[in-house]
Formats: structure tokens, sequence, C-alpha cells
């Protein structure tokens, strides 16, 4: 692995078995199988261990906006360790400019509505979140289980949506290529109607992040 602070579709196609959803506005890939099932099951084990009420940057006033419950996986732990360096090194980014793992959990009628992962640059909360380690850059977003109904991811600009399979891996830039943000990566976790829903998610940035060391 490089010491690379970015990636791209191209490369991550060049792989093999990675599919690039097919339009020029966004860099969007699928990678199905990318986790074990045993891998996903422990995973949400400590997930279930140490979640709790999910946040945003930016508050809309929305009480609802974002439902869900969200854990901050122990990037010392072994476990969490290995699935960290296996995204990094599949992204072939350098792991000092990643955030540590987060684990997310959708009981039935939680959601996550239509929002990006980057930090809205004229935002209040934009020099809190990017003073330090800047923008965010690749989103690296596994589902660890599949919900009895709902849950799908939607990209809202292509009306595209993708069914939770369990150990599959989507990714995005956030970014355009010129650096700016890319506001077709607007995406919606949507509602579970039955079941329970679970993924990992993985932040890149532009410059090191603080724990990496």
């Amino acid at each position: 692995m490089t010491e690379a602070n970015n990636t791209s579709a191209d490369y991550l196609v060049a792989l093999g078995k990675v599919q690039r959803f097919p339009r020029k506005e966004i860099e969007l890939c699928i990678v199905r199988n990318f986790l074990h099932p045993d891998e996903c099951r422990r995973l949400i084990a400590l997930i279930d261990d140490q979640r709790r009420p999910s946040t945003i940057a930016d508050p809309n006033g929305d009480d609802y906006f974002r439902t869900s419950e969200t854990c901050d996986l122990d990037h010392q732990d072994d476990f969490v360790a290995e699935i960290d360096a296996k995204i990094c090194g599949f992204a072939d980014i350098d792991k000092k400019f990643g955030e540590p793992l987060q684990g997310q959990r959708y009981a039935v009628g939680q959601e996550f509505k239509a929002h990006t992962d980057f930090f809205e640059p004229q935002g209040q909360d934009f020099e809190k979140y990017c003073a330090t380690s800047g923008q965010r850059s690749w989103t690296f977003m596994i589902y660890l289980n599949e919900p009895d109904a709902g849950g799908a991811t939607r990209f809202t600009q292509f009306k595209k949506s993708f069914t939770p399979e369990t150990g599959t891996m989507l990714c995005w830039n956030n970014r355009n290529p010129d650096g700016s943000v890319n506001n077709a990566t607007l995406h919606h976790g949507m509602k579970v109607r039955k079941g329970t829903k679970y993924v990992i998610t993985k932040w890149f940035r532009e410059k090191p992040w603080p724990w990496s060391g």
C-alpha cells in the first residue's frame, strides 16, 4: 500500500470483481462478498454492545432526520484493526488518512434521510470537523446483514437503490475531480420496515486523522 490519501473508481475496478455504477457524475462502486459472514456477525455483536444514538453535523431542526444508533468501534481492538486494514489495503489509501471505523444500527422505522457524507463548506460545523484533517474524500460502507424488509441505500439524483446484502461494500468519492464536494453523492438510508439493519462505515480524509499516529 502507498502513502496515498486518495483512490479512484478506475483503480478499484481494475482490481477485479468490482462493479462501477455507470454514471459519469459520480465515482460509485459495489463490491460483493468483501467481508465473510462470520466477520459480519462479530461486528454486529460489537455494535450491539456499544451503540448510542446517532448524531449529525449542522443540525437542521428535524429531530427525525437521523434516527439510527452508532457505535464508535475501538481501533485498538485486534479484530477491528484487522477489518480496518482490509479496507485500507483494498482502497490503497494509507490508514493515517482514515477515521476510526464506525458501526450503525437501524431498527424498524429508523432511517437517515437524504444526506451527503462530506461536510458542507459553508456549514456552521465545518471548521469544527475539518480544521485538522480536511474534508472527507471517500466513503466505504459495508452491509453486515440483510433486514427482512426495507433499509436500502438510495442515491436520490439517480433514483438508484442498493438493497443490503451481507458482506457487500458500497464505496464512493465524495468529491469531484477538481476537489470540490460532489452533490450527486446525496443518499438516503431508507427506513427499515422489518428486522434490523447493520452497517460499518469507513471515511477517509484529505489530511491525516489525529488518532492514527
